[in-house]
């Protein structure tokens, strides 16, 4: 078994097999080879893939905690759904990370920008580089990614030009609701009774315009820009 395979299988069944399951390696193009086209995966043949088997400890050590846990919610299929959220466990544990070839592990891809109605046919891809080439350095990058990332220690993968403030680790490091007072910013109010603060000018009642549609702009509520995204 290639070494990949190996220790991409003993990860998965680090997380699978305390409860009940096993896991052997296939491609897809050999569970393709016995099903007619129209029940083929839609993926390259040598696509690594993985059969995942319950045992009879499945249903002590996954079923049962997991009916536990969901007696109040509804549940359709229990034992379909209590795969579900074992295989979705395996998804989390193994994740992919993006690389900065010149800030490492020191960013975040915050959104995309879509420009309807443009159209660049001629436009060239640009291959990414390869920042992380070696094998056991891109297995150190994913243990660290999946493992230890509160430790902050695989965003160095590459030397990078400029890191996270200790201000900045500190503020993502901080929930959510806790971060305004991490920065010593007050919480806005919500009473819509309190009194706006003065402007140092006059404001004047916007003027009807004449042709609605060409008022239409960032003030339109179907175009607004959203809010200011979270880390």
């Amino acid at each position: 078994m290639e070494l990949q395979v190996a220790e991409l299988k003993q990860k998965i069944e680090d997380t699978l097999c305390p409860f009940g399951f096993e896991v052997y390696p296939f491609q897809v193009a050999w569970y393709n080879a016995l099903l007619p086209p129209a029940f083929h995966l839609p993926l390259p043949g040598p696509t690594l893939a993985f059969l995942v088997l319950s045992t009879p400890a499945m249903f002590d050590r996954a079923l049962k905690p997991f009916l536990q846990s969901c007696h109040l919610r509804p549940l359709t299929d229990p034992v379909d759904q209590c795969v579900a959220y074992h295989l979705g466990r395996v998804r989390k544990h193994i994740s992919g990370v993006c690389i900065h070839p010149r800030y490492g592990g020191w960013f975040a891809i915050r959104g995309v920008m879509l420009l309807p109605g443009i159209e660049v046919p001629d436009l060239p891809p640009t291959k990414p580089l390869d920042c992380v080439p070696t094998r056991a350095a891109r297995i150190t990058l994913l243990e660290g990614f999946n493992f230890h990332w509160r430790d902050w220690t695989y965003r160095d993968a590459v030397t990078p030009q400029e890191r996270y403030s200790e201000e900045q680790k500190a503020y993502f490091s901080t929930p959510p609701a806790q971060r305004l007072a991490l920065l010593g910013l007050a919480q806005p109010s919500e009473d819509p009774s309190s009194a706006s603060p003065e402007l140092p000018f006059t404001t004047l009642p916007p003027k009807k315009p004449q042709n609605p549609s060409r008022a239409r702009g960032w003030l339109s509520p179907s175009i607004s820009p959203p809010a200011s995204p979270g880390p």
